[in-house]
């Protein structure tokens, strides 16, 4: 063995020295703003700033307007939120055809009572027979 490896087998081993970064609250909350607007996850935003998971959620129920703890949020699809248009606009056409319908009964009723009164004949009794 050489000096030199006998010298640092006898040094002991430093701990790598561990940096400390401050974000300012004005990158926080852009960050936070791009993950409420779904420009960014949160994977993403940990893998460019080197920043936990953790870390991003604080930052997220300090500075969201989405995000609070103790508040639930319901997530779904942007085809289930399509689909519940769509089926609130066939709601709205079969509304009208309900509507439509009803009128013409209505209509169908009246025309029956006229008739029976000018020709004096009892139509529905002798419709139903």
């Amino acid at each position: 063995m050489g000096k030199k490896t006998i010298l640092t087998l006898l040094q002991p081993k430093q701990k790598p020295i561990r940096t400390y970064r401050y974000f300012s609250a004005e990158l926080k909350q852009k960050l936070v703003r791009d993950l409420d607007r779904n420009l960014v996850t949160k994977a993403e935003i940990c893998r460019n700033y080197q920043v936990s998971r953790t870390a991003i959620n604080k930052w997220a129920y300090k500075y969201s307007v989405l995000m609070k703890k103790g508040v639930k949020m319901v997530v779904e699809s942007k085809s289930d939120t399509r689909k519940q248009l769509l089926l609130k606009e066939r709601i709205k056409e079969l509304e009208h055809l309900v509507g439509q319908k009803q009128i013409t009964i209505e209509f169908l009723e009246k025309m029956i009572e006229l008739t029976e009164r000018d020709l004096g004949i009892d139509i529905k009794k002798k419709w139903k027979k």
